[in-house]
C-alpha cells in the first residue's frame, strides 16, 4: 500500500506522523510519500522539498510567494499523478493541499483523496465545504461537532479525536527539574510565550508579546518567561528575542518544551492548535492574534462565531480571554495576564473548560492516530 501524504506546517507535522504511526500499526509494509516536517520523517518520509516553504497564511502574506507556490502546486501534482498512490491524503493548509488535490484529480479521475482536519465551515465562509467537495471524498474531523457540515456537503467524515489527547506530558518531577536548571524559584511567576509557529506571525506578534510580558514583570519583579519554538522559525526566534528587553529562555527541544508547559503558570500564546496543547498540560493561558490588515479586515467579516480560541469552542465556555485583530494591544493582555496569576476563581474556570474540552477531544481513549488510520482505511475499503 502506498500513500501520498503532504502537511504544510508544524500542527500539520504532528497529525500526520500520529497518522502514519496508526497505519504502520494496522498494515505492514506500507509505503509514505509526499512533503511534511520532522516528525512525519520520523515515520520515514523523505520530504520532496522543506515543509517551511508552505508555512505562510494569507493574502498579504501568500502573494510575495505566489510564485514559488505555484510551482510547487504544479510539481506535487505531478509527483502524485506518476506516482498513482492508493489515496492523496492532505493534511490541513486548504490553500495548498486542495489545489493539489483538484490537479491531480483531473489528472487521475479515480484518485481517492482524504482530508485530515475539516475546514471551520462553522467559524466563517461555510461555502467551503461545498467547494472542497468537488475534490476531496473523506474527511478526519479533529472536532466532534464537524462531521455533520461535512456530510452536508457530500464527504463521508469521520471523527478521530485530537492527537494532543494522546502526547506524552512532564510530570511534577519535570517541572521541577525544569525550574532547577534555568534557576527559576519556586515562588517564581513563570510565563510561556507563544508567538506562533509561521515567520510572519512571530514577526507581528513577537514584539507585541514582549511589550506585554514587560508590563507584567513591571507588577511581577521575579517574572521569568520561557519561548518555546519549532524548528522552522528557531533562528529567528532566537535572533528577534536576544533583542527584548524581558529576555526569554528560548527552548526548541521536545522534552523541553513539555517541561516548560509543566512547570509554567500561565501562557501567552497566538491562536490555533497551541491552546489545545495548553489544555492538556492544563496551563491556564490568555490567547492574542492578529494578522495584516487586509487579511484581519477579511476574516473578521466573515466570522460566524464569538471566540476562535478551541478550548472555548469545544468546551462551550468562554473561559479563555483573547485578544484578536484590532484589540492584540499589549496593555489589555497583560492585564489579563496579570488578573490570571492573581485570581484564582479565573484560574478554575479555565480548568474546568480545559477538562471538559480533553474529555471531548477523546482524552483516555483510544489514540487519536490510530483512530484516524482506522478511518483512512475504511475510506478505502480495507
Amino acid at each position: 500500500m502506498k500513500l501520498f501524504v503532504i502537511a504544510g506546517e508544524a500542527s500539520g507535522d504532528k497529525l500526520g506522523a500520529a497518522l502514519m504511526a496508526g497505519l504502520k500499526s494496522l498494515v505492514p509494509g506500507v509505503a509514505f510519500h509526499g512533503v511534511g516536517g520532522p516528525l512525519m520523517a520520523a515515520e520515514g518520509l523523505t520530504s520532496r522539498f522543506p515543509m517551511e516553504e508552505l508555512s505562510v497564511m494569507g493574502l498579504a502574506e501568500v502573494l510575495p510567494k505566489y510564485r514559488q507556490l505555484k510551482r510547487r502546486i504544479a510539481e506535487t501534482a505531478a509527483a502524485v499523478t506518476e506516482l498513482a498512490p492508493d489515496a492523496l491524503i492532505t493534511i490541513d493548509s486548504p490553500d495548498f493541499c486542495l489545489r493539489v488535490a483538484r490537479a491531480a484529480r483531473a489528472a487521475r479521475p479515480d484518485l481517492r483523496t482524504i482530508h485530515y482536519v475539516a475546514p471551520s465551515v462553522w467559524a466563517w465562509r461555510p461555502g467551503r465545504a461545498a467547494k472542497m467537495a468537488q475534490v476531496i471524498d473523506h474527511v478526519l474531523a479533529l472536532l466532534p461537532f464537524e462531521p455533520p457540515y461535512m456530510q452536508a456537503a457530500g464527504m463521508s467524515c469521520d471523527f478521530v479525536g485530537h492527537p494532543v489527547v494522546a502526547e506524552p506530558h512532564a510530570g511534577a518531577a519535570e517541572a521541577a527539574a525544569f525550574r532547577e536548571t534555568y534557576m527559576i524559584g519556586p515562588d517564581q511567576p513563570l510565563v510561556l510565550c507563544l508567538p506562533g509557529s509561521r515567520r510572519g506571525e512571530v514577526k507581528r506578534l513577537g514584539p507585541r508579546f514582549d511589550e506585554a510580558l514587560m508590563r507584567l514583570r513591571d507588577r511581577e519583579p521575579g517574572l521569568r518567561v520561557v519561548l518555546p519554538t519549532v524548528q522552522g522559525v528557531a533562528p529567528m526566534v532566537r535572533e528577534m528575542s536576544a533583542r527584548w528587553p524581558v529576555a526569554p529562555i528560548v527552548v526548541e527541544d521536545l522534552a523541553d518544551k513539555r517541561a516548560a508547559f509543566a512547570a509554567a503558570d500561565l501562557a501567552l500564546a497566538a491562536s490555533g492548535t497551541v491552546s489545545l496543547e495548553l489544555a492538556a498540560s492544563r496551563t491556564p493561558m490568555v490567547i492574542a492574534y492578529d494578522a495584516a490588515f487586509v487579511t484581519w479586515h477579511l476574516i473578521s467579516r466573515m466570522l460566524r462565531v464569538d471566540t476562535v480560541t478551541l478550548v472555548n469552542l469545544v468546551s462551550e465556555r468562554r473561559a479563555i480571554p483573547e485578544f484578536l485583530g484590532p484589540n492584540c494591544r499589549p496593555g489589555p493582555i497583560a492585564a489579563a495576564l496579570s488578573a490570571l496569576l492573581e485570581n484564582d476563581a479565573l484560574r478554575a474556570a479555565q480548568f474546568e473548560a480545559m477538562e471538559l474540552t480533553m474529555q471531548r477531544l477523546g482524552e483516555g481513549g483510544e489514540d487519536p492516530g490510530l483512530r484516524a488510520a482506522r478511518s483512512v482505511l475504511g475510506a478505502l475499503g480495507r
